[in-house]
């Protein structure tokens, strides 16, 4: 009878113990309290979107200026666990036949964490599941200092609907949001666009100094004089006024000109010369009167002022 009892009470153990192992593989097989997955959350939120709606009140504008907070960046650039509460114990693990999942990493061990994953240059090297840099795109760090894109993981985590980390295959980890590979990438940028105008303030100097100062060497000396040369008469020749139909207009408005104070000249000149008048000139050009110069009155009559002078 004893015998039977402890027979029945051995198969019962096994029973519960087979019972527990097969709670506890479903358990871990199934996609539950994921660390990038936070099904909890959007539970929460959308309970507290529903009671905000329930809440919510007209508001007043009253036209006052209202004082915006503008995000912190140190707040964008706050580290922090994905993981808050550790999975609840399975009946396998609470009976002892499968240890108890280990506790939460401390924060000094995820510096211990990160400073490894530092060495081994995770952040710098591009993520091992989509294969392309992190740039400013979410980060996540795992127990095991692996990283990855929180978006690859989390498409990993739902693909294989497993929890085990995509490289050492560790399961039940934690995850850590950081922002190392952002504060790289930034790095990397500022480092470049340096790079660009430093080199573009060098190409300008460069640029100068070959304008300015002739080479040693002879045929490139040869080269620059002959530019300097062309560069000057370039500059010469645009300096002079080529256009010829201003040059024929200015002279045809110089020959009118003249033409009107000759004109003029004549009209006043053009009348006969009486005897006083030729008395007046040969006193001016030192000449004594002579009988002889009667005859210039008695050939013609109609000299001119300007035909003596001529």
């Amino acid at each position: 009878m004893l015998k039977h009892k402890g027979h029945s009470s051995k198969k019962n153990n096994l029973a519960i113990n087979a019972v527990a192992l097969q709670d506890h593989i479903l358990h871990d097989l199934q996609l539950r309290n994921l660390s990038v997955a936070d099904h909890s959350k959007t539970q929460v939120q959308k309970k507290e979107n529903k009671s905000l709606k329930r809440d919510a009140k007209a508001i007043i504008d009253t036209g006052l200026k209202k004082t915006t907070q503008c995000p912190k960046l140190e707040d964008s650039e706050k580290e922090y666990v994905l993981d808050p509460k550790p999975p609840p114990l399975t009946l396998a693990q609470k009976l002892g036949l499968i240890g108890p999942p280990p506790p939460p990493l401390s924060s000094d061990e995820w510096e211990k964490v990160k400073q490894r994953s530092l060495l081994q240059g995770d952040s710098v090297q591009p993520c091992p599941i989509c294969k392309e840099d992190f740039e400013l795109r979410p980060q996540v760090l795992l127990s095991c200092s692996h990283v990855f894109h929180r978006a690859c993981l989390q498409a990993f985590e739902k693909f294989t609907n497993k929890k085990t980390c995509p490289l050492c295959r560790k399961n039940q980890y934690e995850t850590r949001v950081i922002h190392d590979g952002a504060r790289l990438f930034r790095i990397k940028c500022a480092t470049r666009i340096q790079a660009c105008w430093r080199g573009y303030v060098v190409r300008k100097w460069y640029q100068n100094l070959r304008k300015t100062v002739p080479p040693t060497d002879a045929k490139l000396r040869k080269k620059f004089f002959e530019k300097k040369f062309t560069e000057i008469s370039h500059r010469i020749l645009c300096s002079y006024n080529t256009n010829i139909e201003e040059l024929f207009a200015e002279i045809d408005h110089c020959l009118a000109v003249n033409r009107s104070v000759l004109q003029q000249l004549e009209e006043k000149c053009s009348h006969e010369i009486t005897e006083e008048e030729w008395e007046k000139i040969h006193e001016q050009v030192g000449l004594g009167w002579q009988p002889e110069d009667t005859r210039l009155r008695t050939h013609g009559s109609h000299f001119s002022l300007s035909n003596f002078l001529l």
